[in-house]
């Protein structure tokens, strides 16, 4: 009999055990964020990753929380009071390393810059989130989240299989064909049953990698198994993955479909009992203990071998420093004057106006007018630094002044779910993160991703 404990668990997250599964939501329950600044944007994050159950969770306010605060934020208890991360900085920088992410909302320039550098050394994942005005921005900031005949694949190619599996129906006397659904679902089937058993370009760019070609003591886990994989396909796979031991569901009658599937089940087990050996194999050679990578994490790996990716994003001191800025990719999107990529600029325009007046433009009614000409002046300053011959329309330098660092809960919210959509990916190891700047626009609502 099932435990109760874990039935009622099934019960509570039964929509999201099916996207990530057991093994997902175990790392949620275990997982500890932190989450500097409580503003809308950070108070939205954490709204969407409680709901999943994240175990833990602890604030930072840039601001010292007073006891008023701790009673108005139901998010903020006793022992907020009283901290901040640019003290915490100075003062003990090892203090963010305990956690599994950290999440930074509407935080200067200066503070993040040396916050990436602290994480980015411990490989701590780093997600930055910031609404200003009708823009929403975040950066993600971690080092890495992997016959005879041939297969039909033009259109009339696969018209011509789906007619000779239509000549398989049985025809009744008068040489009507009989109502056959299997043979009807697989007719229908024929555009997506239809696959090669190629490795993946995203699988064969791992196994080149040189952190699977070269294993050490210290390599992680993953890029263990990943050689060891890499060895199956080389040897007992013939070239192909691990079978993942699952079919689709089918019409069928019960007992050929169970004996199909138990098929599929004991050959998913034998290969991942070979890669298992490749993987004692390298542990051994590398003197580690056999048991540090788990039978858990080995067939987790064999089920999913077909969709490993691995995402690697460029620190934030790469993406702001002048040798090594991305200057292609911001160039290159600007060939519409309209791009989301000027409400980056834009955005690093009002980070400098901050750095030199101690205040963003236009936060007072009477300061958006005088403001105008200081923020361009920041703008073309930060474009000529960088070498950036590009033209911003100086409507957008406007905007900017009359957005007067506001944070609408419309965006704050918008945002703090795709945010937390992130989060949830990089905590489980599942799906695909973006790489690695995130731009979302209120004014057209359309977004974009680049690679800074």
């Amino acid at each position: 009999m099932a435990h109760p404990g874990k039935l009622l668990k099934e019960q509570k997250y039964d929509r999201q055990l099916r996207l990530w599964g057991d093994h997902g939501q175990e790392a949620l329950e275990s997982a500890h964020v932190c989450l500097i600044n409580a503003t809308a944007t950070g108070t939205e994050i954490l709204k969407n990753l409680i709901l999943p159950g994240i175990g833990s969770f602890t604030i930072i306010d840039g601001n010292q929380v007073s006891g008023e605060d701790a009673g108005n934020n139901f998010f903020l208890q006793r022992s907020s009071i009283g901290k901040s991360p640019e003290n915490l900085l100075d003062n003990d920088p090892s203090f963010f390393c305990r956690f599994t992410i950290v999440v930074a909302t509407q935080l200067p320039e200066s503070t993040l810059l040396r916050l990436a550098d602290v994480l980015w050394n411990s490989q701590i994942p780093l997600l930055i989130c910031r609404t200003y005005g009708l823009v929403g921005y975040m950066r993600i900031i971690i080092k890495e989240h992997p016959d005879k005949w041939t297969i039909p694949k033009t259109y009339k190619e696969k018209e011509e299989f789906r007619d000779l599996i239509r000549q398989g129906i049985l025809k009744n006397e008068s040489g009507s064909p009989e109502d056959e659904e299997n043979f009807e679902e697989a007719i229908k089937n024929v555009n997506t049953a239809l696959n090669t058993t190629q490795i993946p370009s995203s699988i064969e760019d791992i196994f080149n990698d040189d952190r699977c070609i070269n294993i050490t003591k210290q390599t992680p886990s993953f890029w263990i198994l990943a050689r060891a994989l890499k060895e199956f396909v080389a040897k007992e796979g013939q070239g192909n993955l691990p079978v993942r031991g699952t079919i689709p569901d089918m019409i069928a009658d019960s007992g050929k479909y169970i004996k199909l599937q138990n098929v599929y089940r004991e050959k998913a087990k034998k290969d991942a009992a070979a890669v298992g050996n490749h993987v004692a194999k390298l542990l051994q050679s590398i003197g580690r203990a056999p048991e540090s990578i788990s039978e858990k994490e080995l067939k987790l790996l064999c089920s999913n071998s077909a969709f490993l990716r691995v995402v690697r994003c460029r620190s934030l001191a790469e993406e702001y420093g002048l040798d090594t800025v991305n200057r292609d990719e911001i160039i290159s999107s600007m060939d519409s004057p309209d791009n989301e990529i000027v409400l980056y600029l834009m955005l690093r325009a009002v980070d400098r106006f901050h750095k030199q007046h101690g205040r963003y433009p236009g936060v007072s009614n009477y300061q958006v007018e005088e403001d105008i000409g200081k923020l361009k002046s920041c703008l073309t300053g930060f474009l000529q630094e960088y070498g950036l011959s590009v033209m911003v329309k100086d409507d957008y330098v406007h905007e900017f002044c009359r957005y007067g660092a506001a944070e609408p809960h419309t965006i704050a919210a918008f945002l703090g779910g795709a945010a937390a959509q992130e989060v949830i990916k990089i905590i489980t190891k599942q799906f695909v993160i973006f790489n690695n700047t995130y731009i979302y626009s209120g004014m057209s609502q359309t977004s974009a991703t680049f690679q800074l």
